[in-house]
């Protein structure tokens, strides 16, 4: 029999269809002192599932093991992925649904990091008073979060940020214009992160290797604005239409495919689906990439995205990067739009920022 479980601040339930429901921290104060968990839990068994957000078709499951979320954790703590250690002060700017926060909370309570949860009040302003009162190490969240903090400094907002090492950006790029600025003008340092609700979530991440200190500072922000190297524990290949694997030449585009112990093997409940992305083993991700010569991922577009514009491809990511550069642009999007000749050409949705509103 299924049995909901309500999290509220308030004394009571609120009104719900569901039956039966349970208060949850009146269900805490009924528990037995005495309760003992089982030590023989096979590692396999299901910790979590979360749910794709779905851009194309309905929602598809996926669950996540005890042994997937261990590794996770491992590969995270790794100092050429995350780096954190005991010393760190952790706060993820994304929720728990959003792939268990990118496994950032496991990560955190196995090495002793402190968490810090930042709530409902996701404004700029909250964000950094938090970071600053709280001694933030270690940031992460999607680019909409990082560019009002980068607004709302630019309007002449001050904080000290001497203890925050980096933030981790993903969910979509940013460009090397933006992760310059934020260096360089207020010397916040990004990583640039790539996953999956499907691969819990960390695939990428773009950390320099050691001899790139050396290269000029243009290839060294143009680099640390792919998406980065394969992390440790897991396999790649890049196809294209054909099932053959391309060159590695930061030219050559194809799908992204990727397996390893904590990629899923299949949706829940959901076979057809699971065969469709899911093949000899491998999860196709429908990204668009290329792979440079020193291992570097760079999303062109997800598959369905890309731009058919007189028989050429045109990466809606690589216009907005490049928009977004302007000094008067706050937001950019990319769309296809019909047309007669062209089949598609590209149509830019653009937000100015404050001081640029009313010029032209």
């Amino acid at each position: 029999m299924e049995k909901y479980i309500i999290l509220t601040d308030k004394d009571e339930i609120p009104k719900t269809t569901l039956s039966p429901v349970y208060h949850y921290e009146k269900l805490l104060e009924t528990a037995s002192d005495s309760f003992t968990f089982p030590d023989d839990l096979d590692e396999n068994t299901p910790a979590a599932m979360c749910y794709t957000t779905a851009t194309t078709g309905l929602p598809k499951g996926v669950i996540y093991s005890h042994r997937s979320i261990y590794l996770h954790s491992l590969m995270e703590a790794l100092p050429d992925v995350l780096g954190i250690s005991e010393r760190d002060v952790v706060m993820p700017v994304v929720p728990m649904f959003h792939v268990l926060s990118w496994g950032l909370p496991f990560t955190c309570a196995w090495l002793g990091a402190k968490l810090v949860m930042p709530g409902k009040v996701l404004t700029p302003e909250a964000l950094c008073t938090l970071m600053e009162q709280q001694k933030v190490t270690i940031s992460a969240g999607v680019p909409t979060i990082w560019m009002g903090i980068y607004q709302h400094l630019e309007n002449g907002a001050k904080y000290d940020f001497s203890s925050l090492r980096y933030i981790v950006n993903g969910g979509s790029a940013v460009s090397a214009t933006q992760i310059a600025a934020f260096e360089k003008n207020y010397g916040i340092n990004i990583i640039h992160a790539y996953g999956m609700t499907e691969t819990s979530p960390v695939v990428l991440t773009s950390t320099p290797k050691s001899y790139m200190d050396n290269w000029s500072e243009e290839k060294k922000y143009a680099i640390r604005a792919k998406q980065g190297l394969l992390v440790p524990g897991l396999e790649m290949k890049v196809v294209n239409d054909n099932g053959e694997e391309v060159k590695w030449d930061g030219k050559e585009m194809g799908e992204l495919c990727v397996r390893g112990p904590w990629i899923t093997g299949e949706y829940y409940n959901e076979p057809e689906r699971s065969a469709e992305n899911i093949r000899d083993g491998w999860l196709h991700t429908n990204d668009i990439v290329t792979v440079d010569e020193e291992g570097f991922l760079l999303i062109q577009d997800r598959a369905k995205d890309l731009i058919k514009s007189g028989g050429e491809w045109i990466s809606s990511v690589d216009l907005e990067n490049t928009i977004m550069a302007h000094p008067a642009v706050a937001e950019a999007a990319v769309i296809a739009i019909p047309h007669p000749r062209w089949q598609e050409r590209p149509m830019a949705c653009v937000v100015l920022k404050e001081a640029q509103k009313g010029h032209r």
